[in-house]
């Protein structure tokens, strides 16, 4: 959809990935009352399938999941799209553990920390969608 001069931006879509229903289900509750289009998966593999037919213009990203780590997932996703470098964000109980540190110092992304507050989360998406919006020239 190309937005003429004047028109209503065209929706914006977040996948949501952790395999906490109960986790997505407020998130996703949380961003579409902010009018944004959430997709939902379980799994790495699921959102990495998801994201071959579905278009998603951000993600947030568990890093407890069960088979593939959302790390490895993160890495994947960027391998395959490049255009979500910087729309990516994980989420952890456990930001401080050996493992997420280590990975995080090559691979420089936001971190959101469980529990966190909704306000976060949907000032996040604000941010990164309209950082994106004025790069592209769309906002």
């Amino acid at each position: 959809m190309i937005n003429q001069p004047g028109s209503l931006p065209a929706q914006r879509t977040i996948l949501i990935v952790d395999d906490e229903a109960s986790v997505r289900r407020v998130l996703e509750r949380a961003l579409a009352r902010e009018g944004y289009r959430v997709l939902g998966a379980t799994s790495a593999e699921t959102a990495y399938e998801l994201l071959a037919s579905e278009h998603a213009d951000a993600v947030l990203l568990d890093v407890q999941l069960p088979a593939m780590s959302g790390l490895a997932l993160y890495l994947a996703i960027l391998h395959r799209h490049p255009a979500l470098s910087g729309r990516i964000a994980i989420m952890t109980g456990d930001a401080e553990a050996e493992q997420v540190r280590a990975w995080l110092q090559h691979n420089p992304c936001t971190v959101l920390k469980k529990p966190f507050d909704l306000k976060e989360i949907v000032g996040w998406a604000r941010d990164v969608l309209e950082r994106t919006d004025r790069q592209t020239g769309n906002g």
